[in-house]
């Protein structure tokens, strides 16, 4: 750890604030600052009334002692435990030593002071941290302790990491989902906002993904467990945010670099102002040398000198920045890509899912001559019953519809990424997929499919072209606003990449005004595409996708942006940022938050140095006292944390 108060200061920032005034005994040491207040103020109050009791030396020495212990010892208590473990240069030696020696030279108001305005700072200090950890210690408490899980026909109340994949548990309304599951209910609505972020109630139909952290608003539910405890979405959310904090923007690391020079430095610093006058008296006997005058000017110089306000605040602001982001359904990974998407230039989006909604729904279903379209739909829908993709989704919901009852599947299926799926039915070979797909395996198809616009899904049995079905999805209520969002921001490379045929990509891309769309394009082809605006160096790309084949390209970006907290598991783990409301228009959001976080912090680095270098030259010249040095550094520090809070407000 770094010097001075790096330590400390760490401790703040990532909430592990364990000393004498951490939050535990934060009652005590209101009340040891307003004692010490009282007695401060009083005693100053007496001596500039001239009241004679307190004209004597003694009675002043024991009053103002009486005001430095409940705040002092603490301090003292600290700095004692860090020497004992080697860490000679913290804010807690520092601070001892200014006190000690304004004590020894009868400034006693002024060692009092430094002591009681450090605390009330450190005070301040832990409620800014308390307060930016707030949304995410929400979110840490939504995990329910107990899951009611049905076996044997009886309820048990148990830990939901006891429940496994298969069983049933059942949520009464108002209660939190503890699993993720499947609903055994005909329909039931939630509250998603643990997850998103937005209060808005979700209705999920029987069939579909319940996740824990959700809460069941209108009627008792049950469900089917799908996933273990420690894989649930809102396990895996929360493990992205409580490592947050361990990837550090690079002002984070460059002040701790920064801390570990600069205090040892000037702690020496404030040793030579003392000693150097004193050698120079002894080469000019003219000079006239005061040694408690120096030793004075020593000790504002080392109070100044802790750099507080710049380690407390800096990892504050990227706290409070990913916390304010994870407000609005925007979870960053780490302070670091919080700084990354303020240089984003280029944003290139992935079509379905991300601006689209990825909900299909069958518009046509054409079979071949010869072919009924319950054949068709047969095998269709057995292909993809397996399958999670939107499109399936639709299939298996249209196949329903018509009261298709899918074939047997043996287990040899598999998926062809960028063409679609090979399967075995009753001893038949089943492709079904995009035109591409029959392309690859030489089988003809009418001409006609390649001008269709729409999401196309081809079938072909042992060679033979069945049929096809012509799926539609549709845009986002808030992809035009993301995209005008974005150039607002100046953000004028916007592209759009997707499978789906060029007629398709170029239709949606009119329709919310985005000029650059490519179709036709298989995952490497969008690996290689984003490998070709790579090669321009001034060129800053995110990514934004949501699915499995996205995640090459959200590696390859600058930042990956993962589209919705409900996504792909492998778009969420490759992504730097989750937009877990599954709203476009938040990419814009997460720009301007890692913005006004970068804006909050380089205002605190400026704000800290400047005066504090302003107030360093004045102490070395002896035109400030003690108690200008405990406004440049407590002062400034609670000025900074203050200015780091405002993010709570301005990210919205």
């Amino acid at each position: 750890m770094a010097p001075c108060c790096c330590n400390h200061c760490e401790g703040h920032a990532d909430g592990h604030h364990d000393h004498a005034h951490g939050e535990g005994r934060k009652p005590h040491v209101c009340l040891h600052i307003l004692f010490s207040a009282i007695l401060l103020f009083a005693g100053i109050g007496l001596h500039a009334a001239h009241a004679e009791f307190f004209q004597n030396q003694d009675v002043r020495l024991l009053w103002h002692l009486a005001a430095f212990l409940p705040v002092g010892l603490p301090v003292m208590k600290e700095a004692w435990e860090a020497m004992r473990h080697g860490d000679i240069f913290n804010e807690f030696t520092l601070m001892t030593i200014a006190t000690i020696g304004a004590f020894y030279i009868g400034e006693y108001p002024e060692g009092v002071a430094v002591m009681l305005f450090y605390s009330l700072g450190e005070w301040f200090q832990d409620k800014a941290v308390n307060r930016a950890k707030h949304s995410i210690s929400a979110l840490l408490d939504v995990r329910p302790e107990t899951a009611t899980v049905i076996r044997q026909g009886q309820e048990a109340r148990v830990n939901p990491r006891e429940v496994m994949p298969g069983e049933v548990i059942e949520v009464k309304t108002g209660e939190r989902v503890p699993l993720d599951g499947n609903l055994q209910n005909e329909t039931a609505a939630f509250n998603t906002s643990a997850l998103t972020g937005e209060s808005l109630p979700r209705n999920i139909h029987q069939g579909e993904e319940v996740l824990a952290g959700m809460i069941a608003t209108d009627r008792v539910v049950r469900l089917t467990v799908t996933k273990p405890f420690e894989q649930s979405a809102l396990s895996r959310i929360l493990k992205m945010v409580q490592e947050a904090s361990d990837r550090k923007a690079p002002a984070e690391l460059f002040i701790r670099k920064f801390a570990r020079i600069y205090t040892p430095a000037v702690t020496g610093l404030a040793l030579l102002i003392v000693l150097l006058p004193c050698l120079w008296s002894l080469i000019q006997p003219s000079f006239a040398y005061a040694f408690d005058d120096w030793l004075y000017r020593g000790l504002v110089f080392l109070v100044i000198s802790c750099p507080c306000a710049l380690v407390v605040s800096i990892p504050l602001g990227y706290f409070g920045g990913i916390g304010a982001a994870s407000r609005l359904g925007i979870l960053f990974k780490g302070g670091n890509y919080l700084d990354a998407i303020t240089h984003i230039n280029t944003v290139v989006f992935d079509k379905t899912g991300t601006l689209t909604r990825g909900t299909f729904d069958v518009q046509t279903c054409e079979p071949a001559e010869g072919v009924s379209k319950k054949h068709l739909l047969q095998y269709v829908a057995t292909a993809e019953q397996s399958s999670t993709h939107p499109i399936a989704k639709a299939i298996a919901r249209y196949a329903t519809a018509n009261g298709i009852t899918p074939l047997p599947l043996s287990d040899d299926t598999h998926e062809l990424a960028g063409y679609g799926l090979k399967a075995s039915m009753n001893g038949q070979q089943v492709l079904v997929g995009n035109c591409r797909l029959l392309e690859k395996y030489h089988i003809p198809y009418p001409a006609a499919l390649q001008t269709a616009v729409g999401t196309l899904v081809v079938c072909a049995v042992d060679g033979r072209y069945m049929g096809s079905l012509l799926l539609a999805d549709t845009l986002k209520d808030d992809a035009p606003q993301a995209i005008r969002a974005l150039r607002e921001l100046g953000i004028a490379n916007i592209q759009m990449l997707s499978g789906d045929k060029q007629e398709i990509v170029t239709n949606f891309a009119k329709r919310i005004g985005i000029t650059q769309a490519y179709g036709d394009l298989l995952p490497d082809g969008k690996v290689k595409h984003i490998e070709a605006l790579r090669k321009d160096a001034n060129r800053r790309i995110a990514f934004v996708g949501d699915g499995i084949n996205d995640a090459p390209s959200l590696a390859l970006s600058h930042v990956g942006i993962a589209m919705g907290g409900l996504g792909s598991d492998a778009a969420i783990e490759t992504a730097e940022v989750v937009i877990q409301t599954d709203q476009p228009s938040k990419i814009a959001t997460a720009i301007r938050a890692g913005r006004q976080t970068r804006r909050i912090v380089w205002q605190n680095i400026v704000l800290a140095l400047g005066i504090k270098l302003a107030v360093l030259a004045l102490g070395a010249c002896g035109m400030a006292t003690l108690w200008e040095a405990v406004f440049a550094d407590v002062g400034v520090a609670m000025l900074a944390v203050l200015n780091a809070m405002r993010l709570q407000r301005i990210i919205r």
